[in-house]
């Protein structure tokens, strides 16, 4: 009984390591053929001969084509909502948001890298952008997550959302500017993981400016 319970762990691990390696393999495929033949033109087929895997083995991982393409962008979410509630109580709302992001970005580039490429998470942004099937799910997605974001930081605050609409006020605020930073990114040269920290912390700069001043007083 001894040599087969020392085995267990080993062989759990290896089997966890091959999982996470075809699904990351499969997550790299679909980004490099949605980009570069079109996100309606490729399928799930394509994608799973690409790492010589069966159909049936793709719908393991991932439920649909969909699902695949946003992948890494929902590991980079994710990363932000856990820094985010590791945030310490006394900080201010907008705070906390700033800071979660940021460590976030300090941290996210190295967790890119280990699945894609960032030049390829660049191109795939961009494919999304001008993919009317992908623009509607990242909408909805966005939405999703804004309300996710929401309920934590009125939770935080000891707030009922429902009732009071500062939380979904700010994080409105909050993601617009993520995403006009990410639309900058994306349209830019520079595909690098620091670019799009640069660009977002000089975006979120602006947001007291931009509400609080009156914008025509340097004329």
């Amino acid at each position: 009984m001894a040599p087969s319970t020392a085995r267990k762990p080993v062989s759990c691990g290896l089997r966890a390591r091959k999982k996470q390696r075809t699904r990351d393999a499969l997550i790299r495929a679909a980004l490099e053929l949605c980009t570069a033949q079109g996100y309606d033109a490729t399928t799930v087929d394509e994608i799973a001969a690409a790492v010589d895997v069966s159909q049936r083995t793709f719908f393991r991982y991932f439920t649909n084509k969909e699902e695949v393409v946003f992948a890494v962008q929902e590991m980079v979410e994710a990363r932000f909502v856990d820094e985010l509630r590791r945030r310490p109580a006394t900080e201010a709302p907008l705070a906390a948001l700033r800071s979660a992001v940021m460590v976030a970005w300090d941290e996210i580039g190295a967790a890119i890298e280990s699945v894609v490429p960032v030049e390829l998470h660049m191109r795939s942004y961009q494919m999304i952008e001008s993919t009317p099937a992908l623009v509607a799910a990242h909408l909805r997605r966005s939405s999703d997550l804004e309300e996710e974001i929401a309920q934590l930081i009125a939770r935080r605050e000891g707030l009922d959302a429902g009732l009071d609409p500062r939380p979904r006020v700010l994080v409105a605020v909050f993601s617009g500017v993520l995403r006009a930073a990410g639309k900058v990114w994306g349209e830019g040269q520079d595909c690098s993981v620091d670019s799009l920290r640069t660009l977002t912390e000089s975006h979120l700069d602006h947001i007291r400016p931009a509400i609080d001043d009156d914008w025509r007083a340097g004329r």
